[in-house]
């Protein structure tokens, strides 16, 4: 008996300090935070691990492209916050059958994390504790053990995926999403290669570690844990050429909990003596390191990775393809004209025989998509290329100064290099009085070197305008945006000059951009999220839409859905003017029982008078380092409706007329409609992320008519803000605990979005 109360004091401990360390799990879809192997090699068959939160009962897996399938094989999820109260419930329940059936001789005994014996089974069975149940505590005190191991909620489940990779796959990537009975999870991606793929096996992290006994070129796969290194050894020979080029952040791009907000690898190569003989922490600014190295002599060498501030967790998950490959470094031209159907173009970089080759345009839109170049019948690895609608030249030296500059007779794109240290390279074009011009670099965004900054003079040396670094929301990826880019209005007639500069005074054979000059030509590009859009049939979801406003335009952008299921409603179907975001609500046809569904969301407006209609691109929000955000694109948006009773705020109508206009320090009334309830229960509403100044002041209700009163705070709402209001609907219930009476909700749903506009007192 004394053995049974140490071990459940020691359980209890443990129970409570899990709940004491442990964050709330935040969101109710599931999401995936890595897949490890994120890739397998073509033509087999791969055991895959999909880590997160919310994902039991996972039954399939949504991949994008062809060539490849996946089935469920089983789901396991880690000691959680809810199960140290259950687990000591349990175990309180055990000890008190023991106390009572003393008499009996009951063959029972704790035997490490088990009870084990004759009856251990009769006490377990009464108690409600399965061995299920010892094993997470045993998992869970081994884990809190480990005093470098974090404990993430986010983090608690995964499923293992058996995946098959047809041979004629197409190499590159894949999204990866789970369906789980409550929706579809976010996706990730998983990579499709051509050479053999070797696991780490641990400990890995002294000596030789893993030994890599298959021919290179070889995909090593791993993660890293607190303060882990891994370690993988081959044999090479004098003279080869080897390139180890790491995945990591392009394999999970943000991490919204830690600092920096990815996983930031670093790789070495180590002799047989245990010297360092090359070393990378990066490709230029991209955080993924690229190793090139000459072997000096044959020998057996250790490749080793890690995280360059010792972190590490699941989700640092990591591809290094190591071999004797071509590594393409850079293209020049970094793009072309949509004119062209292919784009001749310079190839440089690693173990490249073929200097010149030819990029295929197809029906590439405007914009920048990544490429492989044909390296005698070989892809290569996947560079930026950008396509654009104007012609395009070479920049033709010497153009150093203005009376060298280089003569653009019309709008278009220079493709331009750098060449050394100090150069400064000089363009001169023609506007008309009162024309806006653009004038932009492309060179960050395209995996180019340039720190560019560009500066535009008048015909009498005069500066009119300057640039060193310009956001492009719309380029992801991209942490450190250091392009440049100038709009300005041409007071008078005549020459103006472009002069274009590395800012770090830096240069050489890379350091290549493309020079944009044009008039301007408003235009936008749309995003929305989440790329996975999960509910039940007749509810409302919040979706989120962004506008990329290009070269001034303001004006407003009307939504609609163009696929999707028949009946989908879209609320609050407007971008206003002015306005970079809109949160707005799809209701699901109360009958919908499909499955998962790919959509498409398109934007109109009118700009300089044309009618002008844009795709939005999926994407997902994510969080870098605990403030940063970034939307990242998907390949698909896709709706999942689960088959559930249709949603618990679909009875409650908004039956006033829209948009809501509420005035300056004053209020506003929404009338929603609905069933009445109980004496002891009653609607509350809140405004989910509400407007800057707006807020729910009060709900007043008669019979089965509820009126949310809107109220616009003085000092913080501003007159002409416009959007839309995103209404949570609860049921409160009243209950006495002692003399205090508190009201307990229960989120029952959103209402569809609600136009507001606020207006002068």
């Amino acid at each position: 008996m004394r053995s049974i109360r140490g071990h459940i004091n020691l359980w209890l401990s443990a129970a409570t300090l899990f709940a004491a360390g442990a964050r709330a799990q935040v969101g109710t879809d599931p999401h995936i935070g890595f897949i490890h192997p994120a890739g397998g090699q073509r033509g087999t068959t791969v055991e895959v691990l999909f880590g997160g939160m919310l994902l039991q009962g996972a039954t399939n897996v949504m991949i994008s492209g062809d060539g490849i399938q996946a089935s469920i094989v089983k789901y396991h999820r880690f000691f959680q916050q809810n199960d140290g109260p259950r687990i000591r419930n349990a175990l309180e329940r055990a000890e008190q059958i023991l106390e009572k059936k003393l008499g009996k001789d009951l063959d029972v005994e704790f035997k490490g994390d088990r009870i084990q014996g004759k009856d251990a089974e009769v006490v377990m069975k009464e108690a409600r504790v399965t061995e299920e149940d010892f094993e997470l505590l045993a998992e869970y005190r081994k884990l809190a053990a480990d005093k470098k191991r974090q404990l993430n909620p986010q983090l608690q489940e995964d499923v293992t995926v058996k995946v098959t990779i047809a041979s004629n796959a197409k190499p590159g990537p894949r999204e990866m999403r789970l369906l789980t009975p409550k929706g579809l999870s976010n996706p990730l991606s998983f990579y499709v290669g051509e050479f053999p793929e070797v696991q780490e096996q641990e400990p890995n992290n002294a000596d030789a570690g893993t030994e890599i006994q298959k021919v290179l070129p070889v995909v090593v796969n791993g993660q890293i844990l607190p303060g882990d290194v891994d370690r993988f050894s081959f044999r090479a020979t004098k003279g080869q050429r080897l390139v180890l080029a790491t995945q990591a952040r392009e394999l999970v791009p943000y991490l919204a909990d830690a600092v920096p907000g990815w996983f930031q690898a670093t790789v070495a190569l180590y002799d047989e003596a245990g010297k360092e003989v090359a070393f990378a922490d990066d490709f230029r600014f991209d955080p993924d390191p690229i190793l090139f190295c000459e072997i000096p002599k044959e020998g057996r060498y250790t490749m080793e990775i890690r995280d360059s501030i010792y972190r590490g967790r699941e989700d640092f998950v990591y591809r290094v393809t190591l071999g004797e490959l071509p590594f393409v470094t850079g293209v020049f031209p970094m793009g072309g004209s949509k004119a062209a159907t292919a784009v001749p173009v310079e190839v440089s970089g690693w173990n490249i025989k073929t200097k010149q080759a030819a990029v295929p345009l197809g029906s590439a839109g405007p914009g920048i998509r990544p490429i492989s170049v044909d390296l005698g019948g070989k892809p290569s690895n996947r560079v930026p290329f950008i396509t654009d609608e104007l012609p395009d030249c070479v920049e033709k030296e010497p153009n150093d100064a203005p009376d060298k500059a280089q003569w653009l007779p019309q709008a278009m794109v220079v493709n331009g290099r750098i060449d050394r240290p100090g150069d400064k390279d000089v363009y001169r074009f023609a506007c008309k009085a009162g024309e806006s011009i653009v004038a932009e670099v492309y060179a960050r965004r395209l995996n180019s070197p340039v720190d560019s900054m560009v500066m535009v003079t008048d015909a009498a040396g005069k500066q009119i305008a300057s640039n060193d670094d310009y956001e492009d929301k719309s380029a992801a990826m991209v942490t450190h945006h250091a392009d440049s880019r100038v709009l300005f209005k041409a007071l008078v007639g005549g020459a103006y000059f472009f002069h274009i500069v590395d800012t770090q005074n830096k240069g050489g054979p890379d350091y290549t951009y493309r020079f944009r000059v044009a008039e301007q030509r408003p235009d936008f590009a749309l995003r929305v999220t989440p790329a996975s859009v999960n509910g039940k049939p007749g509810e409302s979801v919040p979706i989120a839409v962004y506008a990329v406003r290009k070269d001034g335009f303001t004006g407003e952008i009307a939504l609609q859905i163009k696929d999707g299921p028949p009946g989908m409603i879209l609320s609050g179907a407007r971008l206003p003017a002015g306005q970079d975001m809109v949160r707005s609500t799809l209701t699901i046809p109360p009958g919908y029982k499909g499955a998962p569904v790919k959509m498409v969301l398109e934007g109109s407006a009118r700009v300089n008078g044309v009618d002008v209609v844009r795709q939005a691109a999926p994407a997902e929000d994510m969080m870098q380092a605990f403030a940063y955000r970034h939307l990242v694109p998907a390949d698909d948006w896709i709706l999942t409706v689960a088959r559930e009773k249709v949603g618990g705020a679909s009875a409650l109508k908004v039956s006033q007329s829209q948009p809501v206009k509420v005035r300056l320090g004053g209020t506003a009334r929404i009338s929603v409609t609905g069933p009445q309830l109980g004496g002891e229960e009653e609607y509350v509403f809140m405004l989910s992320e509400p407007p800057d100044g707006l807020s729910v002041q009060e709900t007043t209700s008669t019979r089965n008519v509820f009126q949310i009163v809107l109220a616009a705070d003085s000092k913080l709402a501003k007159v002409g803000m416009k959007g839309n209001l995103i209404v949570e609907a609860y049921i409160a219930r009243v209950t006495k605990d002692d003399d205090a009476t508190e009201k307990r909700k229960t989120l029952i749903g959103i209402l569809p979005a609600i136009p507001f506009e606020v207006s002068a007192l």
